[in-house]
């Protein structure tokens, strides 16, 4: 090789992953390793075989070994350290002495043989892994300003003194030319990983948005089917029931206490049928807020029941996702329509509260009370536990007997 072939000619001059701190730092990774000890053990023999005198090959091969614990016990630490120990740890003097220290052993190096040169090509990226770009420019500068110096002192004269000055112009117009252009692509793939990030979160968010539309749509649906079938039919049962009640014969008595015995099963399922239409379809939601829905309920229950019902609403009122308002109204009409089937109670409290993160829907009687742990039988607790868990809540529920029971649900909200 020539020696008036210079100088440092970056390869790569960002983050070995791609990516670039906010210090400027690069984000090494172990292949540079390898890279930085292919170009060394590359570099060690060809000076050691290249023409050079015996005290050039000792000076040159010391500078050249130096270079290894000085990359492993200061190079590799400042690459791997992240931007919080790089601010409290003096990263940027450090970093400054290292390649100061870099460049020092190179013109060692150079000063002995001019075949030292083919070391730019591992150490120009140092100088953006371990600075930000504009301060490892700066450094770039130095580093070819003296190996161009080295190079004109090697061929005095004017003729080496022009080839060094253009040798530099050229390695340093490189250098930052090709270090912005990385920079760029850098940047702009760490804003394609950003948006693709966006946008693997955003298909989550539609897809649960889409499942949640077809649970609500299937819900709907059920909801106009059992109306259409099971309500619509006991609705028939209990009319044809009345109308043969009216026509039969007072001499009778236990013909009619079966036909009344049917009319009030008939009833009683005409009522569940419509409480499960109320559960499957928002409805009741429609027109307000789960708050005025409650009020509703707590309204209608007293009216039908003959019980003392209030209801109380505390904390800011505010719209919850479709599936959680359902639950919560389907838990109210579950509880309140216990009251009035088993409880026996005089009273009945309903309260709704909207806290920060959670609300809290609670329906309190004084009537007989049960035993929690013994009541195994029937849907209505178990199926108000599902419900509730299915959108994240729980429930809770405490009663003695002779001491009224409370029911309460929590939910995210």
């Amino acid at each position: 090789m020539p020696e008036n072939v210079p100088l440092a000619v970056p390869l790569l001059t960002a983050g070995s992953s791609g990516g670039v701190t906010a210090s400027g730092k690069g984000v090494p990774e172990p292949r540079w390793d390898v890279y930085y000890a292919v170009i060394w053990t590359a570099v060690v023999a060809i000076v050691e075989a290249g023409p050079i005198s015996a005290n050039g090959r000792i000076i040159a091969g010391a500078a050249l070994a130096a270079m290894v614990p000085l990359y492993v016990f200061a190079g590799r630490p400042l690459m791997n350290m992240d931007e919080t120990a790089w601010r409290a740890g003096g990263g940027g003097w450090r970093a400054a002495a290292y390649l100061a220290a870099l460049i020092v052993l190179f013109a060692i190096a150079e000063s002995q043989t001019s075949e030292a040169w083919f070391l730019a090509f591992g150490l120009s990226p140092h100088f953006f892994q371990v600075m930000a770009p504009r301060r490892g420019m700066a450094f770039v500068v130095a580093f070819n300003v003296i190996a161009g110096a080295l190079e004109a002192w090697r061929n005095p004269g004017l003729a080496g003194a022009l080839i060094a000055v253009g040798i530099v112009i050229f390695s340093v117009t490189f250098s930052y030319v090709y270090s912005r252009w990385m920079i760029l692509v850098i940047e702009q793939s760490l804003e394609q990983a950003a948006l693709i990030e966006q946008l693997e979160s955003t298909r989550a968010e539609l897809a649960a948005a889409h499942h949640e539309a077809g649970v609500l749509a299937e819900r709907h649906r059920l909801a106009g089917e059992i109306h259409d079938t099971l309500a619509q039919g006991f609705a028939s049962i209990v009319t044809l029931l009345q109308a043969a009640g009216a026509s039969l014969d007072a001499e009778q008595p236990q013909a009619r206490r079966h036909l009344d015995l049917a009319l009030v099963t008939a009833r009683e399922n005409l009522a569940e049928a419509r409480t499960l239409v109320a559960a499957l379809s928002p409805a009741a939601l429609e027109g307000g807020t789960l708050a005025d829905a409650v009020r509703r309920l707590t309204d209608t229950t007293a009216a039908q029941a003959a019980i003392r019902c209030r209801s109380e609403i505390t904390g800011t009122v505010r719209r919850l996702p479709t599936s959680t308002e359902v639950v919560l109204l389907r838990v109210c009409q579950e509880a309140l329509a216990n009251v009035r089937k088993h409880a026996g109670a005089g009273q009945v409290s309903v309260r709704l509260c909207y806290a920060d993160d959670v609300v809290r829907l609670t329906v309190a009687d004084d009537g007989d009370g049960f035993d929690p742990a013994a009541a195994t039988r029937g849907y209505g607790l178990k199926g108000m536990r599902d419900r509730v868990r299915q959108v994240g809540g729980t429930v809770a529920v405490t009663s003695a007997p002779g001491l009224g029971t409370e029911v309460g649900a929590e939910v995210p909200g």
